[in-house]
């Protein structure tokens, strides 16, 4: 299948503001392709950004069927543009249109279909230090049905969004709070999955503790209440002594990261100790207290790394590293950042280059 591509004319299109911040504004254009059962995924095309014409009665708007992925293009030093392991993204994009019934897309198209939407809104593809084109690929159930069930029209689109860092306040620990009651995800249910529902979950309680002052809410399982699962919409990392770096173990409700991934695969090429766990919450807060534990830090596509300083549950605080910026999660930042541009060199070939 090719893809039609219906340009804006030159004189019409945008750039990159000078302002500009991660979720908002978004470039020229975006890709789409429809799904229809009995004939497939077609209708393959790039078109200028606009909005979508859907019948009140969609399956999403009732239903919560739908799917959607984030990674990044970087501009490098030469003015050219890389993209961080899109091939893994699109895998994890199937295994959710899996688990959500819906159909799964050629994983190679996907990926091309991304390179060809870059190179097309190049422009939009910001160069100030630590910024990125954000990439939001989707996929929403289109049939208008009101009734339980797996819907037969599916529409599969991409769009981007030129972003700077993700916290505002650059890259200093942020503040997380435990959440002890409220979960967000239990095992067998589609907390793996990178649907919508995972995240409208997490409102309650994440704008609850922002009044309180926290950035990001610890989320722990959903069965005993006793093992750490994710913080915010990324993985979590602790470092023993400087030296180990233990992250709770892909249980089947936790959304295996690419970022995540990662940094499992690039930590132990700098002589880090990498170890997948059950983790306790209670332990892992007596670690802290005695200073076993010398940082901790989430890791997701949007942040990269996000350093913690502050940690707390039911009423007590932690301070982790004096609340600053430790050396290992400093190093991981500064080491993937840079294969990301092009300033490192890649040994594990993630980087696939737009131009």
């Amino acid at each position: 299948m090719s893809i039609s591509i219906s340009a804006l004319p030159e004189a019409q299109r945008g750039q990159c503001p000078a302002q500009y911040s991660f979720g908002t504004g978004f470039s020229d254009h975006m890709f789409t392709q429809a799904y229809d059962v009995g004939q497939g995924w077609h209708d393959a095309q790039i078109r200028p950004f606009e909005n979508f014409s859907l019948s009140p009665a969609a399956a999403v708007l009732h239903y919560s069927q739908e799917i959607f992925e984030g990674l990044k293009a970087y501009r490098r030093r030469d003015g050219g543009i890389n993209l961080f392991r899109p091939e893994a993204n699109a895998a994890r994009f199937n295994r959710s249109a899996s688990r959500m019934v819906m159909p799964e897309v050629d994983e190679a198209f996907h990926v091309e279909a991304m390179k060809a939407l870059v190179a097309l809104d190049a422009a939009w593809v910001p160069g100030d230090d630590g910024s990125s084109l954000y990439i939001r690929p989707a996929m929403i159930a289109t049939s208008p049905k009101l009734g339980l069930g797996a819907a037969g029209s599916y529409l599969h689109f991409v769009i981007t969004n030129p972003a700077g860092p993700y916290y505002p306040e650059g890259f200093n620990p942020v503040s997380v709070y435990v959440s002890d009651e409220c979960r967000r995800a239990v095992k067998g249910g589609v907390g793996e999955a990178k649907t919508g529902g995972n995240y409208a979950a997490s409102l309650f309680v994440s704008e609850a503790v922002a009044r309180q002052g926290y950035t990001q809410v610890l989320w722990l399982d959903a069965i005993e209440g006793r093992y750490v699962e994710e913080v915010g919409a990324m993985n979590i990392c602790f470092v023993y002594d400087g030296q180990l770096i233990r992250t709770p173990e892909l249980s089947g409700s936790i959304l295996p990261g690419i970022t995540r991934d990662s940094l499992l695969k690039l930590a132990p090429t700098l002589g880090y100790e990498v170890e997948e766990a059950r983790l306790d919450i209670h332990q892992i807060l007596d670690d802290i207290a005695s200073g076993r534990i010398t940082e901790v830090f989430g890791c997701g596509t949007a942040a990269v790394v996000s350093p913690v300083g502050r940690m707390a549950m039911a009423g007590r605080e932690y301070d982790i590293n004096g609340n600053e910026t430790g050396p290992v999660a400093q190093r991981l930042f500064d080491e993937l950042t840079g294969i990301q541009y092009g300033e490192r060199e890649d040994p594990f070939g993630w980087i696939v280059p737009v131009n």
